[in-house]
């Protein structure tokens, strides 16, 4: 079983260094063999830079300014009520419009939105920024309508290559870590691709798979495992496509993978360190002796944490290892006691599972008094909260609470990790 390093000890063994060419020695050219062998990756060679065009004359000018050009349309103007209607009037006809559904318990919510939408009247929003506005209001009610059956079960997002062939050891490694989530009772969520995303689907099994598709021109069909599953969304948007990545898992697991496995990498991080997120396990999973999430954590380490970038307790933030069993360990048992988290004003409340045992109180006071606003304050126990009320499925839960600084969320991972070991 691999462990996962600590962090600054991300750093490979050096490499042997190439013998250098004696002075006077003819390089000889490399062999590519011939057009019917399998081709190597040749050289990189940058493509020439064409050189700027100098900037047109007068005349060239003029000639452009007396060409006959199309006339654009302007877009349609609203055309608007005189006087504008007040605005206590226009919300007391949308509750009424509101109540015509039925009541529900924060129509306060949904009355804000729909005063929204009307002002955009106003606005003079175009018919494109509106466009833009439904298809994204229309995708991310499809997506909660979806998930909402299954919010008693704990969903994993497993990112990773669509490009990844059955036969790598990445595939076989991805549908053996999605298998051990469901054997831990959790719910394994994909981009519904090839590759790791079908692995993962595969592993996992349909009933305890979700696919959120992309509409691609060249990419993606929906892989076999979750083809044709009422669980399988399909949506226009990259940014609604993430919103349901991220806000319907309770961790996150990536292979290895390209630009799109990268842009999910640092947004997830970027979540979680600067608070946007909620924090939760984030594991980088490679094949059994890989080094390529090693390698890139050397980059991170060198160039981001060397260069004062990012602070060392964000190193905290995920783990790395190629053990499939052992990520898998890593996940569930992030949620041994620990339960979840919310901010109520300037406290943030963490609910267990369980209460911690005595003495363990004073003991996370002594070591993580740097968590505290102002270095003042304590962590302390504490029942539910007045505002905590509209969760009463949670009410029974023990809770600590701290006036939390919003900045080391590193180090709160560990604080975490602390009341799961106590």
């Amino acid at each position: 079983m691999t462990e996962t390093p600590t962090p600054g000890i991300f750093r490979k063994p050096a490499r042997e260094p190439k013998p250098a060419a004696r002075a006077g020695t003819p390089v000889s050219e490399p062999d590519y063999g011939s057009p019917d062998e399998a081709l190597s990756p040749l050289p990189f060679h940058p493509e020439p830079v064409n050189p700027t065009a100098p900037p047109p004359t007068a005349s060239e000018l003029r000639a452009v300014a007396g060409a006959r050009r199309p006339k654009v349309r302007p877009p349609l103007a609203p055309k608007l009520t005189a006087p504008a209607p007040p605005l206590p009037q226009l919300e007391e006809q949308v509750r009424e419009l509101i109540a015509l559904q039925g009541e529900h318990p924060d129509q306060d919510l949904i009355c804000e939105m729909m005063m929204s939408v009307l002002r955009m009247v106003r606005d003079g929003t175009t018919r494109a920024e509106l466009k833009l506005l439904a298809a994204a209001i229309r995708e991310m009610r499809y997506g909660f309508n979806t998930f909402r059956p299954y919010l008693h079960r704990r969903k994993i997002t497993i990112f990773g290559s669509a490009r990844t062939p059955p036969t790598a050891p990445e595939y076989k490694q991805a549908w053996l870590f999605a298998g051990e989530m469901v054997k831990r009772k959790f719910m394994v969520i994909t981009g519904a691709g090839g590759g790791i995303m079908e692995a993962a689907q595969g592993g996992a099994g349909r009933a305890d798979s979700f696919g959120v598709n992309i509409k691609l021109p060249f990419e993606q069909v929906a892989n076999r495992f979750i083809e044709g599953d009422r669980k399988l969304l399909h949506f226009r948007y990259f940014f609604t496509r993430k919103l349901c990545f991220v806000k319907e898992a309770s961790a996150i697991a990536l292979f290895p993978g390209g630009f799109g496995t990268h842009d999910e990498c640092f947004e997830t991080l970027t979540l979680t360190q600067t608070g946007k997120g909620a924090i939760i396990p984030i594991v980088f999973i490679d094949k059994p002796g890989g080094e390529y999430w090693r390698e890139w954590a050397d980059y991170v380490v060198e160039h981001l944490l060397g260069k004062g970038l990012i602070c060392e307790d964000d190193m905290h933030l995920f783990k790395i290892t190629d053990d499939a069993e052992w990520a898998a360990n890593e996940v569930a048992g992030f949620y041994s006691r620990y339960h979840s988290s919310r901010f109520v004003k300037d406290m943030l409340v963490i609910r267990m599972l369980s209460r911690l045992p005595k003495g363990t109180l004073e003991k996370l006071n002594d070591e993580y008094s740097a968590l505290l606003l102002n270095g003042q304050g304590r962590i302390v126990e504490t029942g539910p909260l007045p505002d905590e009320s509209g969760e009463p499925e949670l009410a029974a839960l023990p809770r600590l609470a701290l006036p939390f600084n919003r900045r080391s969320y590193g180090k709160l991972r560990l604080l975490i990790e602390e009341i799961n070991r106590a």
